[in-house]
C-alpha cells in the first residue's frame, strides 16, 4: 500500500500542482470582479483585467518627470537600488559578526546581549530617527533594511557557527590552527550556504521595511508610486504593483537557491 507521504510528484507534475491554486485564485477574482462590475460599472475594489492592462500600458510607456525615465523602470531601479545596498551591508555585517561571535566566546559574551536587545526592536519603529539623523535621502531607507535584517541574520549565523561538531574545531587546534584559520578553514565554508539560506529569509522582511520607507519619504520607487496612487483608490494600479514585487521577489529568491546549488552542491545533497 502507497503512503501518502510516500508520493513524490515529478517536475511536470510539481509545476502542474503549483498552477493549481495560482489558476484558481485568478478565476475567483475575475468571476468576482465580473460580478461587481455587472452591478456598478465604476467600481475600483476589483478593477477587470482589462482596466489593470490598461494601467499595465501606462505606467509602462509614461515617463517619470524627475528622472525622464519610463514609470515602472525608474521605481524598480530606485528599489532595487535601495534593497541591493541594504542587504548588501546587512550580509557583510552579520558574515563578520557571525564569524566572530560563533567562534569567539568572548566576543560572543560581549557582544551577543547587544546584538539580541537590537533584534527584538521593530526597524520601522526606528524609522523617525533615522530620517531625523540620517535626512530624508537614500542613507535612511538603506539603513532601515540593513537595520532591520543584519541582527537576525547574525543571531542564525552565529547559532549555525556555535553548532559545530566540536570535533572539528578540537582537530584543527591539534594542527595547529589559530583564531583566524579557525574562522576562515573551518567555519567559513561551511557557513556560506547558511548565508545565502538567511538571505533568502531576509528578502520578505527586507522588502517590507523598503516599502515602508519609501512610503513615508520618497519622490520615485514601488513602494511611494503604490502609496501615492491609493488615495486615488487606484487598485487598477496597486494590484499589478504588488505583482510585480512578488515576481521581483521570487526572482531574486531563485537566483540565491541557484547560486547556493551551484557553489555549494554539498549543502544540497548534491555531492562535490
Amino acid at each position: 500500500m502507497t503512503r501518502l507521504v510516500d508520493l513524490r510528484p515529478r517536475r511536470g507534475a510539481r509545476l502542474l500542482l503549483g498552477a493549481v491554486p495560482i489558476v484558481a485564485l485568478l478565476l475567483v477574482y475575475l468571476v468576482a470582479s465580473q460580478a461587481r462590475h455587472a452591478v456598478n460599472p465604476a467600481d475600483k475594489l476589483l478593477p477587470t483585467f482589462s482596466a489593470m492592462a490598461q494601467a499595465i500600458h501606462g505606467f509602462s510607456t509614461d515617463r517619470d518627470p524627475a528622472s525622464d525615465r519610463i514609470v515602472v523602470v525608474a521605481d524598480t531601479l530606485a528599489s532595487l537600488y535601495r534593497l541591493g545596498l541594504g542587504l548588501a551591508i546587512a550580509t557583510g555585517s552579520a558574515l563578520v559578526l557571525g564569524l566572530l561571535l560563533g567562534v569567539v566566546p568572548l566576543a560572543r559574551a560581549l557582544l551577543g546581549p547587544v546584538i539580541a536587545i537590537i533584534a527584538v526592536i521593530p526597524p520601522v519603529a526606528v524609522l523617525p530617527i533615522l530620517f531625523i539623523v540620517l535626512g530624508l535621502d537614500e542613507a535612511s531607507k538603506i539603513a532601515l533594511i540593513a537595520i532591520g535584517v543584519a541582527p537576525f541574520m547574525t543571531r542564525d549565523l552565529t547559532g549555525f557557527v556555535t553548532a559545530l561538531p566540536a570535533e572539528q574545531i578540537a582537530k584543527a587546534q591539534t594542527l595547529g590552527a589559530n583564531s583566524w584559520q579557525l574562522a576562515l578553514r573551518v567555519a567559513l565554508p561551511q557557513l556560506m550556504p547558511r548565508l545565502i539560506e538567511a538571505l533568502r529569509l531576509s528578502l520578505g522582511p527586507a522588502w517590507v521595511f523598503l516599502i515602508a520607507a519609501e512610503a513615508v519619504a520618497a519622490d520615485v520607487g514601488l513602494g511611494y508610486r503604490i502609496f501615492l496612487v491609493r488615495r486615488y483608490f487606484a487598485m487598477d494600479i496597486i494590484l499589478p504593483y504588488v505583482a510585480w514585487i512578488s515576481l521581483l521577489a521570487i526572482a531574486a529568491d531563485a537566483l540565491l537557491l541557484l547560486v547556493s546549488r551551484r557553489a555549494f552542491p554539498w549543502a544540497h545533497g548534491g555531492g562535490r
